[in-house]
């Protein structure tokens, strides 16, 4: 059922409002259907600021209470998980204007077995990859996509919309666009990513750039293009999206009772997505509805990692590197576009900022799939993190944890094939699996089964 304005029948309307400002504070608000990524007088980048006094109207309880009614209920548009908490996303976008695969919502997955292992109560794996697109660009793709519908809705002349990616964001931004019939453009870097994320976006009938260069130089050129305001730029640099990725806290706090992590480990790449997380948290604890904050920890691939560098000077100071090839190609980024959102929340939430070797993140997916998980490269470098944090004693046995799962691991079968047939150069698998190549002989099958069975037979 479709149905105009943000409250439920029977209750006092409340308007809400959500604007740009510059994240340094420079005066000026635009609206949200301004085509703007940058503040006019620094040049730096802007924020989705909410009304928060108009949003303190309600009570902590009755949020709460509301978010839980619209839970993965089929009132359009909100049982989406982004959009059953549109107050506090993205108010401004009428309900017929928003494009949305039922997003969020995705499994809270309690990794008992790994914990055990490695010597941690309680470690739980958000599986951000379980999206209509494989990752957990979804949850800022339908918002900026839904705004993108809007103005076109209004009037304004934009023609496409366009992002630069290592794969995930432009899955997501394709998906999108093919379910509102708005034209796309993607620039992607040749041999950089997955074949998986190479044909999303084919598939879904978009205009794809593959180009001889890394992210940072896709992202250089899709700048240049959206100067042209009928093009309208989708990475992260556009805080939209990281309005619908911020529901990622949201989503921890319904499916843990209101109850906060000690720890929260997110994959680092362009940064917009530990930017959103922390903005998340900041924005339920000022409405009371938790009442501490986690500690946010962001892992970097070590051959991309200029934020790890930056936190070992106390983040004094800042330089872009030249990344270098990673397993982990979706955060293969050296100049990364949400760097100062990323430093004041890991500095409001008492961050941490640690690196994974291409060893020690392939052999954490190892260890985490062979306990039932299935891990992109990304989330093996989140796990590496937490494995050092957990032996350093930062993290406790009685803590916590959450590490991000920001894609799905069938989007990486190239990375886990190579795995498991020891051809990953610097990756020694200390979890090598492989089947057993038999003649259909049942009596050999039986032998191979029982010797396995009995620990006699190495694989």
């Amino acid at each position: 059922m479709r149905e105009n304005g943000s409250h439920k029948s029977g209750e006092v309307a409340l308007e809400f409002d959500a604007w740009f400002q510059c994240i340094n504070g420079c005066s000026g608000r635009y609206e949200l259907n301004e085509v703007i990524y940058n503040c006019p007088h620094c040049g730096d980048l802007l924020e989705v600021t909410h009304d928060l006094e108009r949003l303190k109207k309600r009570s902590a309880e009755e949020w709460k209470n509301l978010f839980d009614e619209r839970y993965r209920r089929h009132d359009w548009p909100y049982g989406s998980s982004v959009w059953g908490k549109k107050e506090l996303v993205c108010p401004n976008v009428d309900n017929d204007n928003i494009v949305s695969t039922y997003e969020g919502g995705s499994n809270l997955f309690w990794a008992e077995r790994l914990g055990q292992q490695l010597g941690l109560e309680e470690l739980w794996v958000k599986q951000c990859g379980m999206a209509h697109s494989g990752s957990f660009k979804d949850l800022g793709m339908t918002v900026l996509v839904s705004m993108v519908k809007q103005m076109r809705t209004e009037g304004q002349d934009i023609k496409a919309v366009a992002c630069a990616s290592t794969g995930d964001t432009s899955a997501s931004l394709a998906a999108y666009c093919a379910v509102a019939g708005i034209p796309a453009i993607v620039f992607l870097p040749r041999n950089k990513i997955s074949m998986t994320q190479l044909i999303q976006p084919i598939t879904h009938g978009v205009m794809t750039f593959s180009l001889d260069t890394d992210f940072d130089g896709c992202m250089k050129i899709v700048k240049s293009i959206c100067q042209e305001k009928e093009i309208y730029l989708a990475n992260s640099m556009n805080s939209l999206r990281l309005e619908g990725q911020k529901t990622i806290s949201f989503e921890l706090t319904q499916q843990f009772d209101q109850e906060v992590p000690d720890f929260i480990i997110v994959p680092g790449g362009n940064l917009g997505n530990v930017s959103a997380i922390g903005k998340g948290y900041e924005m339920m604890y000022e409405l009371g509805i938790i009442n501490k904050l986690p500690r946010l920890v962001c892992a970097q691939a070590e051959r991309a990692n200029p934020l790890v560098r930056s936190f070992k000077r106390g983040f004094k100071s800042f330089k872009s590197i030249q990344a270098r090839k990673t397993l982990a190609s979706a955060i293969q980024i050296g100049a990364p576009v949400s760097v100062k959102k990323a430093i004041r929340a890991l500095q409001k939430f008492d961050g941490i900022v640690e690196e994974a070797t291409e060893n020690e993140l392939a052999n954490a997916a190892g260890r985490a799939n062979k306990t039932g998980l299935l891990c992109c490269p990304h989330t093996g470098v989140a796990l590496a993190v937490m494995e050092k944090l957990l032996k350093r004693g930062v993290i406790k046995k009685n803590h916590r944890v959450v590490v991000i799962s920001t894609a799905n691991g069938l989007k990486f079968t190239d990375f886990l094939v190579k795995y498991h047939s020891n051809t990953l150069r610097g990756v020694e698998p200390e979890c090598l699996f492989k089947p057993y190549e038999l003649p259909a002989d049942e009596s050999r099958i039986r032998q191979t089964i029982n010797e396995a069975l009995d620990g006699n037979l190495t694989v």
